[in-house]
C-alpha cells in the first residue's frame, strides 16, 4: 500500500501537467459559449461517471464505456488497470470548469486506500456520444502517473 501511494506522489506532478492544454486566454467567452444547456446536469453526470470510471470495483468494460474512445483505448486501459497503483487509486472530483459544451477541466483528489495521495490533479472531460466521459489526455496522464507504457498514449 506504502509503494502504491509512493509511486502516486512522485510521479504526481507528471498528472497535473497533463492536465494543462496552455490555452492562456484570460478573456471569459460568454456563458452560453462555455458550457451545455444544462450545466446542474452535466456537473451531476460528470461527476457520477468520473466516481464510476475511477472505482476499482466498476469493471474494465464499463470503464471503457466511460473512457472517450474507449472502446479503442480498451487494451490501454486493460493495461494500465494491470498498475498495482493504479488499481487501488479513486478520485473525488472537486471542481468542473466548463471550456465548451463538449469540454470541462476537472480538478479531483487522487485517493489511494481513501487517503489523498496527489490532490488538486487536473483532468478534463469531454461530452462524446451523449455521454460525459473522462477524456484520453486524462488516461495518457494516469499511464505516465503509474509508470505504464500504454498503447494509444
Amino acid at each position: 500500500m506504502a509503494l502504491a501511494a509512493a509511486s502516486v506522489l512522485v510521479l504526481g506532478p507528471v498528472l497535473v501537467a497533463c492536465g494543462d492544454d496552455g490555452g492562456g486566454e484570460s478573456d471569459s467567452p460568454s456563458p452560453a459559449a462555455t458550457a451545455p444547456a444544462d450545466p446542474a446536469a452535466a456537473r451531476a453526470e460528470i461527476t457520477e461517471n468520473w466516481t464510476a470510471f475511477f472505482d476499482p470495483k466498476t469493471p474494465a468494460a464499463e470503464r471503457a464505456e466511460l473512457l472517450e474512445n474507449g472502446e479503442q483505448l480498451r487494451p490501454a486501459l486493460e493495461a494500465l488497470l494491470t498498475n498495482d497503483a493504479a488499481s487501488q487509486a479513486t478520485a473525488q472530483v472537486k471542481t468542473i470548469q466548463f471550456t465548451s459544451p463538449n469540454n470541462a477541466d476537472v480538478t479531483y483528489d487522487l485517493l489511494v486506500a481513501g487517503a489523498p495521495a496527489v490532490p488538486d490533479s487536473k483532468g478534463t472531460s469531454v461530452y462524446q456520444d451523449g455521454t460525459w466521459k473522462v477524456s484520453v489526455k486524462t488516461l495518457c496522464g494516469l499511464a505516465q502517473l503509474s509508470g505504464a507504457t500504454v498503447p494509444g498514449c
